[in-house]
């Protein structure tokens, strides 16, 4: 299923989500695990301009909802969606604040939560049990990575038994939750990239995000490769990552909803803008291009998700 085909089920109308910045950091940042950060981190990539978390909850929805409703003419609703950095690290009267501000507006109809495994708790996720029998509410873990060695590598300061715990504790309340996986981590083979649709098919995954590796400036994979390129894998090439794509998804389950293949970015963010993916006549190729081309070459393989799922 489309993740379009997901919210016309859950809703009856196409959705859009609206991102929003609460500030509230990360644990990797401020000194409790790190101060680096992640080392292919840089939130101000993914940040439409519109969040700032100097503004409220609602006033950054309503800056959203501006933004957006001069692109689509189709009915759309709206999902508030926290995603800048940790959006479960702080103290519960103040996430509750967040939430239920973001869900007061009359025109968002759920809430989606990014935030890390790591930072969430029992007592927490009992609240949004609670919330979630009354709004839609999903939580949306980064799981980056399914191999210890390269969440250490990685500087994410947990391990992967870490990711399961919280995806199966939310689950078990009857949150929906959606994962985060990056491809192309230094280290990691293609062989274990696509054994890990296997090892995310055995958790109670609703949807999942994949995105290819980016090097983005200010972050450390970025620094590193400015100061010397060999010090990173090289990058897939389209073809390359098309078909990684296409064997990652026969082996993943089949009622995931996979949102989206690929990431995209401004290239004023990427330490090299020509790694990038380009058409033969040099358009940069786009998210919807890639899904076409995922379709494209699984129709070709006659094949489809979950084809080597095994239960």
């Amino acid at each position: 299923m489309r993740y379009v085909d997901y919210c016309l089920e859950q809703f009856g109308h196409r959705m859009q989500k609206l991102t929003l910045n609460t500030g509230m950091g990360c644990p990797n940042r401020d000194g409790t695990l790190g101060t680096q950060g992640c080392t292919f981190c840089n939130n101000d990539a993914f940040v439409p301009a519109y969040c700032q978390p100097s503004l409220s909850i609602t006033q950054q929805i309503d800056e959203g909802i501006r933004f957006h409703s001069n692109r689509h003419r189709q009915p759309v609703g709206y999902l508030a969606y926290l995603q800048a950095y940790s959006n479960t690290y702080a103290p519960l009267p103040r996430l509750r604040q967040c939430y239920e501000e973001a869900l007061a507006h009359p025109q968002v109809e759920g809430l989606i939560i990014a935030t890390r495994p790591d930072c969430v708790n029992d007592h927490l996720l009992d609240y949004l049990a609670s919330l979630a029998k009354r709004h839609y509410l999903m939580l949306e873990y980064g799981i980056e990575s399914c191999y210890d060695r390269t969440l250490q590598s990685i500087q994410r300061h947990h391990d992967y038994a870490c990711t399961v715990s919280a995806i199966r504790a939310t689950a078990e309340r009857g949150i929906p939750c959606g994962g985060h996986l990056i491809l192309g981590l230094p280290g990691e083979s293609r062989e274990e990239i696509v054994a890990e649709a296997s090892l995310l098919s055995h958790l109670p995954l609703t949807t999942l995000k994949l995105h290819q590796l980016q090097l983005l400036r200010g972050s450390k994979l970025g620094a590193d490769f400015l100061d010397n390129p060999a010090s990173v894998p090289p990058p897939f090439t389209l073809g390359e990552y098309i078909s990684l794509v296409c064997d990652f998804l026969e082996h993943l389950r089949p009622d995931i909803i996979v949102e989206r293949y690929a990431a995209a970015v401004p290239p004023s963010h990427l330490a090299d803008p020509s790694r990038s993916w380009h058409h033969p006549d040099g358009r940069p190729v786009k998210s919807s291009d890639l899904a076409r081309l995922v379709t494209t070459e699984l129709n070709r393989r006659n094949t489809y998700q979950g084809i080597r799922y095994i239960r």
